[in-house]
């Protein structure tokens, strides 16, 4: 049976704060509706100062989801770590690990934008530092033990259900994430398919003598949507689809490796390049992927499509999937 993801990153141009609202609690309906047909993993990410309303706050979002489901994990993916208090940060995951049974995943990245730690007052060319300090510091933080922290002795309580501690991943496309992952005994998460990364990640587990593991996207990770008319609906919502696509690739230089990065500059090259892919239900069957990631509210579709989509994903591509 495949990995299947719903992704929510709430983006809605120009979206006023009650349509901002209903679109939240939406996403919360959704999040209930594909937990019931047996969806694997509500994805959600964060994002600070878009105009686009990118969700700036995953774990908020993330414990309304949890609050309402009862089987798929929740992973955020990825949060900024150099942009959080560490010790907060700390107590945030212990609390939803606690409410949830250990749903949780984290994926702990460094993000991409100077503009994001410009808001913050934090200095952009420390954020190695600060990556290495925040893991280190949740690690320590969950044994529920006294331990010191910038020259002070601190304890972070309650300690968090999950042994040894909530699942927490490194992520990243270079190597110096690769090596904090290894040095650190935690699992590694490249943000793009790079076999090559892994060797040398698993390379340095030997030298630093830890254990860990990878979860690497496939070759093929592409953002799905699925309806009974796919011409319809790259003719009527293909705009959104673009939005998403060249607002990341405005915040990724060339250096980044991303999953789902895309060149295209109209609805037309999208369409052909296939990071984004608009499949009727036996179509998506058809594709074999391991990792199905549906995007029903992408780029601030409406919500009625989003159903459409996801309602044909949960009751026509999913029960085939299990065939």
């Amino acid at each position: 049976m495949p990995v299947t993801v719903v992704r929510f990153n709430l983006v809605a141009p120009g979206a006023s704060p009650a349509a901002l609202g209903a679109r939240y609690r939406a996403a919360l309906e959704m999040a209930a509706y594909a937990d019931e047909h047996g969806v694997t993993t509500v994805q959600t990410e964060e994002h600070h100062g878009a105009e686009n309303n990118w969700l700036p706050s995953p774990f908020a979002f993330a414990g309304a989801v949890l609050g309402a489901t009862r089987q798929l994990a929740v992973t955020v993916s990825a949060i900024i770590g150099p942009l959080h208090d560490p010790l907060r940060l700390a107590e945030d995951i212990a609390v939803l690990d606690l409410l949830s049974g250990g749903r949780l995943v984290t994926v702990a990245g460094i993000g991409y934008r100077p503009e994001e730690y410009a808001q913050f007052g934090v200095d952009w060319k420390e954020r190695g530092r600060l990556q290495d300090e925040t893991l280190e510091t949740l690690l320590k933080a969950w044994t529920g033990e006294e331990f010191e922290y910038r020259g002070r002795t601190v304890r972070v309580t309650p300690r968090p259900a999950s042994e040894p501690h909530p699942l927490l991943l490194v992520g990243g496309s270079s190597k110096a994430a690769a090596r904090r992952a290894a040095r650190l005994g935690l699992p590694f998460f490249p943000s793009a398919h790079l076999p090559e990364l892994e060797a040398y990640y698993k390379e340095r587990l030997v030298e630093y003598g830890t254990e860990g593991w990878t979860l690497m996207p496939a070759a093929e990770t592409p953002l799905l949507h699925v309806a009974e008319d796919p011409d319809r609906v790259w003719e009527t919502y293909g705009e959104h689809f673009l939005h998403e696509a060249r607002t990341y690739a405005s915040w990724q230089s060339g250096e980044i490796r991303s999953a789902v990065k895309s060149g295209a500059s109209t609805v037309e090259e999208l369409r052909d390049e296939g990071v984004y892919r608009i499949l009727t239900p036996d179509a998506c069957v058809a594709q074999g992927l391991d990792n199905l990631v549906l995007h029903p509210l992408v780029g601030g579709m409406p919500v009625e499509e989003g159903w459409r989509s996801l309602r044909l994903f949960c009751e026509d591509v999913l029960p085939r999937l299990s065939e």
